[in-house]
């Protein structure tokens, strides 16, 4: 679309969050008629209002379910429902609905648009996209990471600067997009999560097939047949997996990363990319996300060396697989990011002797299979938050011989009990790891308050076993 598509179109934007204001903004600058709705009316949802109304646009406080008469395009922001009101009423009219991701693509310049390297999946999205942007500034490139972090995506894609875009996605932006054709594209796995909001697991599985256009590199993991399965229509694929790669494939020899997928002959060539030691925070789980950012990168032709640069200059984000403090020699790892059990299953994996503390919203999620496939490391658990039941239940069903301390409280020293539990369980050698399974709404504000909340309570019991 170019710029005089827009000119006059009654457009609704769904959402007054960071996306909304961005796209609502671009969307009148681009001549569209826009009105922005949403439920709040508080002083922080009128200060947010204020300056966009300064820019043109029309702001309903008050009421984010009414589709404003004569619209004929929605724009919802990330989260909302197909089955809310507003995106239903659209629907039943017949006017179109876009999500924020669907909008940035539609916005970019006719020529010279930078290209988009993409990845979604149920873990590990934020890690591989900064990976893969780490990897394509090593190799000279003007860059972003953008989509689920960072700068608003329709911000980025508009902004001719840019040579390449590292995008990651969710399943929610994807759900509200119909016509994205990156260049290439990773789905890292597919476990069960989310089912509340898409209603079955296999609704989630199509929503995240849709980062895979008609014009598509396809990168799938090796080891989750989903992944492969929703790569199989793409004329061109590779794979990436944590065993000795085949043709068409990167992957581990020895303690090499290595491509055996982008070379000139990969039957016959194999090139180095970086060593396992360059991967940080060091865990299996982390070596698939470094290896998939490498396989978009390669895709886009990055040279080797620069995967090796690029995975050295990455930073971690926090709550990932950190370590906090080792206490009596006892290390403790935040992982509060896992906030599922496919990524909980992987941090898991990754310690040889743990005591587990997990709980939270499991959001319709099951634990069996994850306490089944842990039962063998588990020192103990200790279990919080609302759906701590749930986990415990499993623990008896399939570890009955791990000790588990239910933690009942929700108040702000709840973090100081649970710690001071662990390390009653724990000895020398032990990890005690928080991993939790389950969102943290529940309790705290995000999972980075949970992780803040657990590193700060473990501070508390070196300070004490100090003194």
């Amino acid at each position: 679309m170019n710029a005089d598509n827009w000119r006059d179109r009654p457009v609704c934007v769904a959402g007054l969050g960071v996306s909304g204001r961005a796209a609502a903004r671009a969307l009148a600058d681009r001549g569209a008629r826009v009105t922005l709705v949403d439920a709040r009316d508080d002083a922080d949802a009128r200060a947010q209002a204020e300056p966009l109304r300064e820019h043109g646009v029309e702001v309903r406080l008050g009421d984010g379910d009414t589709l404003p008469p004569g619209t004929d395009l929605v724009v919802v922001s990330p989260g909302w429902r197909p089955d809310a009101p507003l995106p239903g009423a659209a629907a039943a009219a017949g006017v179109e609905i876009y999500g924020e991701v669907e909008l940035a693509w539609r916005l970019r310049p006719a020529e010279g648009a930078a290209p988009w390297l993409a990845l979604t999946g149920t873990n590990g999205k934020t890690t591989a996209v900064r990976m893969l942007a780490s990897i394509l500034r090593a190799a000279g490139h003007r860059t972003l990471a953008v989509g689920n972090v960072g700068t608003p995506i329709v911000e980025a894609a508009a902004d001719p600067s840019y040579d390449v875009l590292a995008v990651e996605l969710s399943s929610f932006q994807l759900h509200w997009s119909s016509s994205l054709d990156p260049l290439a594209a990773a789905v890292l796995n597919v476990a069960p999560d989310h089912i509340d909001w898409h209603g079955s697991l296999e609704a989630y599985a199509a929503d995240k097939g849709r980062i895979f256009g008609p014009g598509t590199f396809a990168v799938a993991n090796a080891a989750d047949p989903v992944t492969l399965r929703l790569a199989e229509g793409a004329s061109r694929r590779a794979a990436f997996t944590l065993a000795i790669p085949a043709p068409g494939e990167v992957g581990v020899v020895e303690d090499l990363l290595v491509d055996r997928a982008f070379t000139a002959d990969p039957v016959r060539e194999a090139a180095e990319l970086a060593s396992l030691s360059d991967v940080r925070p060091f865990a299996p789980h982390n070596v698939a996300n470094a290896l998939a950012a490498a396989a978009l990168a390669r895709a886009y032709g990055v040279p080797p060396e620069a995967v090796r640069e690029g995975l050295r200059a990455f930073t971690p984000d926090p709550h990932r697989i950190a370590h906090v403090a080792t206490v009596d020699g006892v290390d403790y790892v935040d992982d509060s990011k896992a906030t599922n059990p496919h990524a909980a299953q992987a941090s898991l994996a990754a310690y040889e002797k743990v005591v587990w503390i997990a709980g939270g919203l499991l959001k319709g999620a099951e634990v069996d299979d994850l306490v089944r496939s842990c039962a063998g490391r588990l020192r103990g658990a200790v279990l919080l938050g609302a759906d701590r039941g749930k986990i415990a239940e499993a623990l008896a069903r399939h570890a009955p011989d791990v000790p588990v301390v239910d933690v009942a409280e929700t108040e702000t020293g709840a973090m100081d009990t649970v710690v001071t539990q662990a390390s009653r369980l724990a000895r020398p050698g032990d990890t005690v790891l928080l991993a939790p399974a389950g969102a943290s709404f529940d309790m705290f504000a995000g999972y980075g308050a949970r992780g803040d909340a657990f590193a700060a309570a473990v501070h508390r019991l070196a300070g004490r076993a100090a003194g």
